[in-house]
């Protein structure tokens, strides 16, 4: 990679930080100033930043609308299935991934074992929030009013003694996003149980969320904790394949 690539790369995620003044940036780079303003010039001339009012330079709007065509490139679904097939071959239980799409968390793909019993979740379909891994894992990470507009209303019904209420489903949230893991303790059928980890996108966002789920009789609840090494090891594989950089 040339210097003046590797620089405009590195001045760009500068940018998107926080709007910088020239001198900032030729003193992280360890250039002269005008070095780092002939930069800045070039990266607005060509559309990826702009120049504000109080000197400082921004991300600019060309970049943003390159960013969301990117990102519409991302076939959730077609990356992850190959991930998703490995580890359901090595664990021999189902896997599915889930994402927000328009205001719900919906089944973007699912893989089950060849042998053993077929679970009742169907791609494309929405989850219950507050009875599923990946519904967890998901609210867990988001900003705090897009989660509010979400919860806003919503009906936590109760379907198995272990179903979380609304007294309670927030503060579980927390703790999901604090030890970075999710799970479904028979809350929504009592036999069945899951584990869920969150996948980061190409902005380093939580959108989506696997998980692998298992009837309590084949593999408890203890039993997919101690998988959750290998599910976060996938978790991050199809983070990365979408573009994050940890």
């Amino acid at each position: 990679m040339s210097q003046s690539v590797e620089r405009a790369i590195r001045i760009l995620e500068l940018l998107s930080e926080g709007p910088q003044h020239p001198a900032a940036v030729a003193e992280q780079f360890g250039v002269h100033r005008t070095t780092a303003l002939r930069l800045l010039q070039d990266l607005c001339d060509g559309g990826l930043a702009r120049r504000r009012e109080d000197g400082t330079f921004a991300v600019g709007y060309r970049l943003a609308g390159l960013a969301q065509a990117a990102l519409e490139q991302f076939d959730l679904r077609a990356i992850a299935h190959p991930f998703l097939v490995d580890l359901g071959r090595q664990l021999q239980l189902t896997v599915h991934i889930a994402t927000l799409e328009n205001g719900r968390v919906i089944y973007a793909d699912k893989v089950e074992p060849q042998t053993g019993v077929r679970l009742y979740s169907q791609i494309g379909k929405p989850v219950l929030l507050h009875t599923s891994g990946v519904g967890k894992a998901i609210l867990a990470y988001l900003r705090n009013e897009e989660r509010e507009l979400m919860l806003d209303g919503y009906r936590y019904q109760r379907f198995t003694d272990s179903t979380v209420t609304s007294a309670a489903f927030r503060a579980q949230l927390e703790e999901v996003r604090a030890r970075g893991w999710a799970e479904d303790d028979g809350e929504y059928e009592h036999f069945i149980n899951c584990v869920a980890v969150p996948v980061r996108d190409g902005t380093g966002r939580v959108r989506s969320a696997l998980s692998v789920t298992a009837l309590k009789a084949q593999t408890d609840l203890a039993g997919l904790h101690g998988r959750l090494p290998v599910i976060r090891k996938t978790a991050q594989a199809v983070s990365r394949a979408l573009g994050w950089t940890q």
